[in-house]
């Protein structure tokens, strides 16, 4: 038996989230919808001049790795963590909000420089828009990875996002390999429809010759195997998973559980913030595999815990909160 049910590895960053309307990122020219990497000196500009729209929400360790694992840890998963932070007091939060959820990490060096900040952005819509620095994130490598922390899990869990940097990217490969050579199920997600845009190939280079289980939404699946139907990326997915999940924001789920298509109905709510939906849903998702429970309701936990975290600021769930959902699965 695994000593752990879902390895994780991705950016380290401390989220902030700012309510703003379409009219004011267009005019900061801020492309609507997707994650931007900037400098410091662009995310410090932004802040300030949308100092009045704060959100009146905790800032919170994050990154979509981290939001994955910290959901499936609330759930009741045994989890651990890989990332990178600074000898800064964000990365202190950040390591002591991790712990707080009962997240294993590797005894972390914390480096000289600054950690990774997320800039949140919403609309009236609940799209989530994101500028992200980086920081010492963009450095996270395989040095990050720890490898017994990684043959003793049921699964590693790798975000899409470490595609934009090159030793990030080289991170991903390797844990995937070291799964692949213990049997450990490997997890991916495509994260971003930017990260499928800008760095299709790097993402193909992640996935190597087959996942086990891959996560994206529609636009992303779309994009990323270069078709225009649902059925043919259907299709393509196949090819480069043995399971995967599509989410469909409002209209729910598909999922392919390696024989049949599942279709996921969506809970109905009134989402105000769409920030985690993917990462929460990729959370209750996993945690329910790993504690053996069919697709189907491995589907209907993670729809139910996504349309929750959507009815809320922020990307994180109260912990209480993933007791009640479970419960009300259960039923």
């Amino acid at each position: 038996m695994s000593q752990y049910h879902i390895y994780g590895i991705g950016a380290a960053l401390v989220d902030t989230e700012i309510a703003v309307n379409d009219e004011e990122l267009k005019a900061f020219g801020i492309d609507k919808g997707v994650m931007t990497l900037v400098d410091e000196s662009r995310q410090h500009e932004l802040i300030e001049k949308l100092s009045d729209h704060l959100i009146a929400s905790k800032r919170a360790s994050g990154g979509s790795a981290a939001n994955t694992i910290i959901a499936a840890s609330y759930f009741g998963a045994d989890t651990f963590y890989s990332c990178k932070v600074a000898d800064d007091e964000n990365g202190k939060f950040y390591i002591n909000d991790m712990k707080s959820a009962n997240v294993a990490m590797p005894n972390i060096v914390a480096s000289q420089g600054i950690t990774g900040k997320c800039l949140v952005m919403i609309t009236p819509d609940a799209e989530r828009t994101m500028n992200t620095f980086l920081g010492i994130s963009e450095t996270v490598s395989s040095d990050e990875l720890d490898n017994s922390a990684i043959k003793n899990s049921a699964y590693v869990y790798i975000e899409g996002y470490l595609v934009s940097s090159e030793t990030g990217r080289a991170a991903a490969i390797e844990c995937r390999k070291i799964a692949e050579a213990n049997n450990v199920k490997t997890a991916l997600s495509l994260s971003d429809p930017a990260m499928v845009q800008f760095f299709h190939d790097g993402l193909s280079e992640m996935i190597g010759s087959k996942v086990d289980l891959l996560f994206c939404n529609l636009d992303e699946a779309l994009a990323y195997t270069k078709t225009e139907s649902v059925d043919a990326a259907i299709a393509a997915l196949k090819i480069i998973a043995d399971e995967f999940v599509i989410t469909l924001g409002n209209k729910g789920a598909l999922i392919y559980d390696g024989n049949d298509i599942i279709e996921i109905a969506p809970c109905e709510t009134e989402a105000i913030d769409t920030n985690g939906a993917g990462d929460m849903f990729a959370g209750a998702f996993l945690y329910a595999l790993t504690q053996g429970h069919s697709h189907t309701l491995a589907g209907n936990l993670a729809s139910l815990a996504a349309s929750t975290v959507v009815s809320q600021f922020g990307p994180r769930l109260k912990p209480e909160q993933h007791q009640t959902i479970l419960e009300s699965i259960n039923r």
